[in-house]
């Protein structure tokens, strides 16, 4: 879990400084390049770390300044966060200003308490890993192959599936899942 967490904290400035890189100092103001502005919104897209709707962001902070940019949803949530906790900005004021919701702001406050600002970091969506096909379906659907004369095809193990486990899955999703794991079991297989 350390070990996560300092990958978390080490990516995060290495996002950091690929994002906000080499200012000039230009009478007290920071100033960037147009080709730094470019790279930066690269490496926020590379990450999927770029706001939805940064033209929504209408705080002052984000004016017209090369360090606050509006692109940058890791650091919009953060002054978001920040604008509520320390200047005492009402919660839909905060969101509206920020180009995010109210419910967003919620969820990012409760991953910001919990874990800090990698809580900030977008996450890919959707399940991490096969609900359906478990281990113990593939295990089943394995044995079936053994058993049968020939390889059943897609249809036939989704029968097989259904029947046995009462999972109704895709023909194509388990003969992309079956077939891996057939492949595992061989290579455990004693000869």
């Amino acid at each position: 879990m350390r070990d996560l967490l300092l990958l978390i904290v080490a990516h995060m400035l290495y996002l950091i400084i690929k994002t906000h890189g080499r200012f000039a100092l230009q009478g007290g103001r920071m100033a960037a390049d147009s080709r730094q502005r470019v790279r930066r919104r690269q490496a926020l897209q590379a990450h999927g770390a770029t706001h939805p709707r940064p033209q929504a962001v209408s705080d002052p902070l984000f004016r017209g300044s090369a360090f606050f940019d509006p692109n940058d949803l890791v650091q919009v949530k953060y002054e978001m966060l920040r604008s509520v906790a320390k200047e005492g900005r009402a919660v839909v004021d905060a969101a509206e200003a920020f180009g995010l919701s109210r419910p967003v702001y919620y969820v990012t406050w409760e991953l910001f308490n919990r874990e800090g600002l990698p809580g900030l970091l977008p996450r890919k969506r959707g399940p991490k890993r096969p609900h359906k096909l478990t281990e113990e379906a593939l295990a089943v659907l394995a044995q079936a192959v053994r058993e049968a004369e020939h390889m059943p095809g897609g249809a036939e193990l989704a029968e097989l599936l259904a029947e046995r486990c009462g999972i109704h899955a895709h023909p194509r999703s388990i003969l992309r899942r079956l077939l891996p794991y057939l492949k595992r079991q061989e290579k455990k297989r004693p000869r």
